[in-house]
């Protein structure tokens, strides 16, 4: 069985994050693992690229934007500075009770986690802060976690639990420098595991520059296709539409295996 539990997946806004998230939920479903899917970036649409229909995704609402949930759990509304309010809210049944499930993968949306100059002290943050604790140290499912450019859902009391970080990038110089700076967030709060995706890639250039100039570990590529372009446009599920994208995902999957158990990266 993976050694594998929890994998969080960051990058440049537009890189491709949603989609190797995607495609490592199919992934690890197809092998029978119970998966639960985190849209954890704002601005994701992973219901979308794992094929969730329409209607049921329509049901699937950011725990951030639940007022009265927040209200409920932390005795604060949110949006609130100030006063007192729970920082160890009750958020076990959260999971269960507000995700979706469709062909073997839970979704949950997290939404929007306030940034601050040392962290939000607002109610709806402690409740993802919360949430997200949970979710790494207390269940026991396949966990994915599609992010934002950074690490802002994770804090030192959750990082070890996070078995690898995939920062996705693309071949340009701006891609490059945002997995330095995620490199040295990640490093800040102790978290360790960090690899390198490729996606985009059209050559052996581009392979070569990634390689080259990476500032991690890469574990592997994904091909540029306009199959992906198109499962995106069309609301499809991208391991539907591109199943040369799932071989990559899964040879991707195979590399990180083989680095949990203590094996070295391929070049």
């Amino acid at each position: 069985m993976s050694t594998l539990q929890k994998i969080a997946i960051t990058g440049k806004g537009g890189v491709g994050k949603t989609t190797l998230a995607a495609l490592l939920a199919h992934i690890y479903a197809q092998e029978g693992r119970n998966v639960i899917a985190i849209d954890a970036d704002p601005a994701g649409g992973l219901a979308g690229a794992l094929g969730f229909p329409p209607e049921l995704a329509e049901n699937l609402t950011p725990i951030s934007e639940m007022e009265d949930l927040i209200y409920e759990r932390t005795g604060a509304k949110p949006g609130s500075f100030g006063g007192f309010f729970s920082l160890n809210p009750r958020v076990d049944d959260i999971p269960d009770r507000f995700s979706i499930l469709h062909n073997g993968v839970r979704l949950l949306k997290l939404g929007t986690l306030e940034k601050g100059g040392s962290g939000c002290l607002c109610p709806e943050n402690a409740l993802l802060r919360a949430l997200v604790t949970h979710l790494l140290l207390y269940r026991g499912e396949m966990l994915i976690m599609d992010m934002e450019a950074g690490v802002e859902h994770l804090g030192r009391a959750t990082a070890q639990a996070v078995d690898a970080m995939l920062v996705v990038v693309e071949p340009g110089r701006r891609s490059i420098e945002v997995a330095e700076r995620i490199r040295e967030l990640a490093g800040d709060i102790g978290l360790r595991q960090l690899f390198v995706v490729g996606n985009k890639v059209r050559t052996d250039a581009d392979r070569a520059f990634i390689a080259g100039q990476s500032p991690l570990p890469v574990v592997g590529y994904l091909s540029a296709s306009p199959r992906v372009i198109e499962a995106d446009l069309r609301g499809m599920a991208v391991y539907e539409a591109a199943p040369e994208a799932v071989e990559e995902a899964r040879a991707i999957a195979r590399q990180l295996e083989a680095l949990a158990e203590g094996a070295e990266p391929e070049g």
